[in-house]
């Protein structure tokens, strides 16, 4: 059983420093927010085939406490960076995460999908590190949701486990009408869909 000591060591923020976006990030986590003690391996994947411009507005989607949102921030400082997601813990450290560490064009939100969004908001970069749990359901409205918010030839940059991979690629050939894979690792493949018209995306049926 462990100490009371025990305990307030593990009530207290994990704080590590990664690099990330060319900068050196000092990050702060917590229990169970996901891979609180390190950057993972999908992440680090995703993040090395991103192609960022100094101005794009970019948003981090299920954004956690932020590393994806900040490198995005940090590699596109005359853009603005949103990050959302559905835990407010996460986007309190999300927050919090970038104050520490200069960054006051990345702002985090709490918001299921993209519902709590500002509607008339658009991005020319959207990145995800998918949940392999997440269900065709959600996956359909937040493939949907994203391409609605992206600007003509706005990118979504995809990671998901590899037993994912013909999935979101019949997923997002479907909505986006195109689909690139740009990595596959030994567990994680990473995908590109571009937004190539203002049109309705193209039907399934």
């Amino acid at each position: 059983m462990l100490t009371e000591r025990q305990i307030d060591e593990l009530r207290r923020d994990i704080v590590f420093t990664a690099e990330l976006g060319g900068r050196t990030l000092e990050l702060h986590s917590t229990w169970g927010l996901f891979s609180p003690r390190e950057i993972d391996e999908g992440t680090r994947l995703l993040l090395e085939q991103v192609h960022v411009e100094a101005d794009d507005d970019c948003l981090d989607l299920g954004c956690g406490y932020g590393p994806i949102g900040l490198a995005l921030a940090a590699l596109a400082p005359g853009g603005r960076t949103q990050m959302l997601d559905k835990d407010f813990v996460a986007v309190r450290y999300a927050q919090a995460n970038a104050r520490r560490n200069g960054l006051p064009n990345a702002t985090a939100l709490l918001s299921n999908g993209f519902d709590q969004l500002d509607p008339a908001l658009r991005f020319d970069l959207i990145a995800s590190n998918v949940p392999a749990k997440v269900g065709k359901e959600l996956l359909a409205i937040l493939l949907h949701d994203a391409r609605a918010r992206l600007r003509p030839g706005g990118r979504l940059y995809l990671v998901t486990i590899n037993g994912l991979r013909q999935y979101m690629k019949r997923n997002l050939t479907e909505v986006f009408g195109n689909y690139d894979k740009l990595k596959q690792g030994a567990h994680y493949t990473v995908a590109l869909a571009r937004r190539t018209t203002n049109g309705p995306p193209r039907s399934s049926g």
